[in-house]
């Protein structure tokens, strides 16, 4: 394979990562500002909710890799999470299932699951700590999300959450290191981690639970 095709495909694998991480960000806002509309809250409310959740994982994983905050940077992730919150404010309620919040969650897990381990791994970090980095980027913009709109925290509800994120992150790093093209890698990864979770979602699969306590001798 020619240099200058082998260069096109890294050009494509990085352009398609980046994409995954707006559609991560975009569907992180969507659930953010869905969680405003059942609390009945005003438009900067929604504002407010759509851009802690859309960035919020992320935000932390560039403080811990010494990357720089990508939305400081560049004005299209914050203008996607106020696109989305002034979009959700305008859509009837009705035009939104009643667990809409946990799939756009989930997809928004995978797919920021993966980005978030490629980033690490781009920026040097070893596959272990790059692995629990996309965890990181995957779950904080919902426990963020969660704390401020004073919910239980998603991550301790009865369905395979993190598992899902670390399933997506994880696959993402072993087939990096087997060397497989970062795009297809992704993809392979964002569907096993979201097909996990929207089974959890529909069968309510949790793991198996400590019973050390209440136990009688």
């Amino acid at each position: 394979m020619s240099p200058a095709t082998l260069a096109a495909i890294h050009a494509l694998s990085a352009s398609t990562l980046s994409d995954l991480d707006m559609a991560g960000t975009a569907v992180f806002a969507i659930s953010g500002a869905l969680v405003a509309a059942r609390a009945r809250q005003n438009i900067v409310t929604f504002a407010f909710f759509a851009a802690m959740t859309g960035v919020g994982g992320g935000t932390l994983r560039d403080l811990l890799i010494g990357a720089p905050v990508f939305w400081m940077h560049a004005t299209a992730p914050l203008a996607v999470c106020l696109g989305i919150a002034l979009l959700v404010w305008c859509t009837p309620h009705r035009f939104w299932p009643e667990r809409a919040i946990d799939w756009f969650d989930g997809l928004g897990l995978a797919s920021y699951a993966v980005y978030g381990a490629a980033k690490a791994l781009a920026y040097g970090i070893p596959w272990l700590p790059a692995a629990i980095m996309g965890v990181v980027t995957a779950c904080m913009g919902g426990i963020i999300r969660d704390v401020l709109a004073d919910l239980p925290s998603i991550v301790i509800r009865p369905e395979l959450y993190v598992t899902a994120a670390a399933l997506a992150s994880g696959l993402y790093v072993g087939l990096h290191e087997l060397d497989m093209s970062p795009m297809l890698a992704g993809a392979i990864a964002v569907v096993m981690g979201f097909g996990l979770r929207g089974y959890a979602i529909l069968h309510k699969v949790d793991l198996p639970a400590y019973r050390g306590y209440g136990r009688t001798k």
